[in-house]
């Protein structure tokens, strides 16, 4: 079987790490909060029910994780449904991959409404033979059960597929699930590029890299 690519979207796809911070941001600032870097280490890194629930605990917020996840999509669609760009390369590779005939794959934390959002701005959409979203399966991106899950719904077997993925925590988790994996480079994670080096079999500053 020709390998299955599984693209992450923020960060990967989609230049919208940035936002998730400043999305945080705001929504502590309309609480006299500030975000330190606790918090942010755990959130960054978790689906969005789970930073939901434990911004609520963390803060002591009278607000249900369903009304922070509220505020939080208010907050962010606009910027997924108007401004967000795509990163450099992104678009022009994965027509390339459709027209090459490869199977494709988008696993992305984000929330749904918001990932159709920027994918149907895009005209990207069609483009995927599967979409999946980590707070369907339940599971953290850097829980390598979440990846098995993974190609057992795009029916693929985790051998088979290739991670294109910003973040060193999921590459290194899909490699353990006995995935490959692509790193690419996003300025969120620029201090940590080598341990995305490390984990990857291969690392790209660009998807235009790999471009034909």
């Amino acid at each position: 079987m020709e390998e299955l690519y599984i693209f992450d979207l923020d960060g990967t796809i989609t230049d919208t790490n940035g936002l998730w911070a400043q999305v945080d941001r705001e929504f502590l600032a309309r609480r006299g909060l500030v975000p330190d870097m606790e918090y942010q280490k755990v959130v960054e890194r978790s689906i969005y029910p789970i930073a939901a629930r434990f911004t609520r605990d963390y803060y002591h917020l009278a607000d249900t994780p369903e009304q922070i996840m509220a505020e939080w999509d208010t907050l962010a669609g606009h910027h997924y449904r108007d401004l967000a760009p795509l990163k450099p390369g992104a678009e022009e590779f994965l027509r390339q991959c459709r027209a090459q005939g490869r199977p494709m794959a988008l696993f992305t934390a984000c929330r749904p409404a918001l990932c159709r959002m920027a994918l149907e701005r895009f005209g990207l959409l069609e483009l995927f033979d599967h979409i999946v979203y980590a707070e369907e399966i339940g599971l953290e991106k850097w829980d390598p059960r979440c990846f098995v899950e993974l190609s057992r719904r795009i029916g693929a077997r985790p051998e088979e597929c290739v991670l294109f993925d910003d973040n060193p925590d999921n590459c290194a988790t899909a490699v353990r699930a006995g995935m490959s994996a692509v790193g690419v480079y996003d300025a969120y994670y620029a201090d940590r590029q080598e341990e995305l080096r490390g984990a990857c079999s291969r690392y790209v500053r660009s998807l235009e890299e790999l471009l034909a």
